[in-house]
């Protein structure tokens, strides 16, 4: 398979707000690779939300979810989280980025128009942003 530009980008669209478990081929597997990772870790960051930076490549692109080499790089001294999110709320905040109105997100994330006001709502208090533009530029600078 060869990767053009429009495919990385179809594929990186699909992964954002997305968990990492979508790119194992079962549950099980992403649950022992966790598992694993965790140990390097040294449970140092068990149970905390951190940024890190992560690249992987297949080592056969025929196959790639056979086989790969993953690096994470932990980033928590230089990017500390500032708010705990949840699940929803960064799959809210994903689209926000992204610049989609209330009625877009309530439409990909199946939910009512009002339910994503709420959601913006408690983004914009947890950022302390006054308005989506600088609750915007406060998730881009998080």
């Amino acid at each position: 398979m060869e990767f053009t530009e429009r495919t990385i980008h179809n594929c990186r669209e699909q992964l954002i707000g997305q968990s990492f478990r979508i790119l194992y081929p079962s549950a099980d597997e992403f649950e022992r690779i966790g598992e694993r990772i965790m140990r390097r870790l040294g449970g140092r960051l068990a149970g905390q939300t951190f940024w890190c930076h992560v690249t992987g490549r297949a080592l056969d692109r025929a196959d790639p979810h056979a086989a790969g080499i993953w690096s994470f790089e932990d980033l928590s001294s230089r990017r500390p989280v500032r708010a705990e999110l949840t699940a929803r709320e960064r799959e809210v905040a994903s689209l926000v980025l992204k610049g989609l109105t209330a009625k877009q997100t309530a439409k990909v994330l199946g939910i009512s128009p009002r339910t994503v006001e709420i959601y913006r709502a408690r983004l914009l208090r947890k950022y302390g942003a006054s308005s989506t533009l600088d609750l915007v530029q406060r998730l881009l600078t998080a």
